[in-house]
């Protein structure tokens, strides 16, 4: 019974969600462990573009029988059916039948969103702005606050009970009315209003809303599973099916391992994996044909506030600030959940030494090779040094990171000045795109298994 893990191994948007589809045909299971309606995969199937957010891309793949939404992700509802509407005007069929929430994911409310918003305008009196983390306020760092804080509601109490929840959402709402009086956004946001639309959604939320635990476990083969949990919308046809765990958001922004404030607000690596998906072994990697697999840009990008040693500017200069503008418009570099362009930069090698420490990728799949095809040269960023002296690994200073103390040692490559999309073998690249993507290889010392060559599923090489 192999499990296969994608993670995003940069600042996010590494491309995700093309893997997760390729791999998903073969996946009767395919669960998100964190985050919520702030991630954003595209796939390109069949000249049809398709936008997930809180939803698996399983999704996509009629085979895949089971997509859950995990214990550690927080889910705005109405997001959530929103999102399904969206794919199901595209053509696909059977979607309701195959997706699945967790009994003990939260809720992340309106009024979320609404404080989320308040919060990060307040930042901007911060450090002269300095402060203003980038969210995408979509209310998923007030969520996991209240979460955190026991304020919170569970999906479990929201289709079970008919006052608790209520009662909890008025409590969120005069504590934060304490703490923003002034606030117009809060004014213009009506608690009542909100319950009244959560009321007329219950019913429906309910036939979605599963025990996670013995699902996983029934889906691992551990010995404490049982059969009851295998039936009809969601559940498991197979004993021991191939499971699939999709990564939301990326590495450098988990809340304990990345550029931190600069982060996401739940753990995007591999230990959120098994606190959000509680039910699924870690020793279930340890089966035959199961992996860690790092999603790495041939290049690097990200979106909203924060450290970026390799990124491309008018601070570095006027031909790097090219660059630079380059990879933004030829990767077509805007955030799928919030549009804002994306910062890039060089490939960061100790950037992905660093995720790949933290995560235990066993296989890497290299993505968007294609954007590099017609620049003269390439570089990496191979070291950091601070006064003269090499870094050993990617630092938790932000003012080191940020204060123009770093000094970055880079490689370069000559571009290769040629068309990649539309090649199907490793072979038939360009020597100097083997070379780069060898060297790459060669440095993180984790096989590069997938190479991304264009958008569509089809340009996809596998070695």
């Amino acid at each position: 019974m192999p499990v296969t893990l994608v993670l995003g191994s940069q600042w996010g948007d590494e491309g995700k969600g093309k893997l997760v589809d390729i791999l998903a045909s073969s996946a009767q299971m395919v669960a998100r462990a964190a985050g919520g309606n702030n991630a954003g995969h595209t796939i390109v199937v069949n000249d049809v573009t398709y936008d997930f957010h809180i939803l698996p891309s399983g999704l996509i793949n009629p085979s895949c029988q089971v997509n859950l939404i995990g214990t550690g992700c927080v889910v705005h509802i109405p997001s959530f059916f929103k999102e399904l509407a969206a794919l199901e005007q595209k053509g696909l069929e059977g979607v309701r039948d195959r997706i699945l929430i967790s009994d003990r994911a939260h809720v992340c409310f309106d009024l979320h969103s609404v404080v989320d918003g308040i919060a990060e305008d307040s930042r901007k009196n911060i450090e002269g702005g300095k402060g203003v983390i980038g969210t995408t306020r979509k209310g998923i760092g007030p969520a996991y606050s209240d979460k955190v804080a026991r304020k919170g509601v569970p999906f479990w109490m929201l289709v079970n009970e008919q006052q608790r929840w209520i009662q909890r959402l008025r409590d969120l709402d005069a504590g934060y009315r304490k703490s923003y009086p002034d606030a117009p956004a809060l004014q213009a946001y009506s608690v009542e209003d909100e319950i009244n639309k959560l009321q007329g959604l219950r019913a429906e939320l309910q036939r979605y809303v599963v025990d996670q635990t013995p699902l996983l476990a029934q889906a691992v083969g551990t010995k404490s599973s049982t059969a009851s949990t295998i039936g009809t919308n969601g559940t498991l046809a197979q004993q021991t099916p191939n499971i699939l765990i999709e990564g939301a958001n990326a590495l450098l922004l988990d809340i304990d391992h990345g550029t931190y404030p600069y982060v996401t607000s739940s753990n995007t690596g591999l230990g959120g994996v098994f606190t959000g998906l509680a039910g699924l072994s870690p020793q279930s990697l340890s089966a035959p044909g199961s992996n860690v697999v790092g999603v790495v840009k041939a290049y690097t990008t990200r979106v909203g506030s924060g450290p970026f040693p390799t990124e491309l500017d008018e601070a570095i200069s006027p031909v790097d600030a090219d660059y630079g503008e380059r990879l933004q418009r030829i990767g077509r570099e805007f955030g799928v959940t919030t549009g804002r362009k994306r910062r890039c930069g060089w490939f960061d090698l100790v950037l992905v030494r660093y995720s790949a420490a933290v995560n235990c990728y066993t296989q890497l799949n290299l993505t968007k090779l294609d954007v590099l095809d017609d620049f003269d040269e390439i570089r990496v960023a191979t070291g950091y040094k601070v006064d003269g002296n090499l870094l050993p690994s990617f630092p938790a200073d932000l003012d080191a990171l940020e204060g123009g103390k770093i000094e970055m040692v880079y490689k370069t490559f000559k571009g290769w000045k040629t068309q990649t999309t539309g090649i199907k073998t490793f072979a038939e690249l360009p020597v100097q795109a083997r070379e780069y993507i060898e060297y790459i290889e060669r440095e993180v010392n984790i096989p590069i298994k997938w190479i991304g060559t264009g958008p569509k599923r089809s340009d996809m090489i596998v070695r």
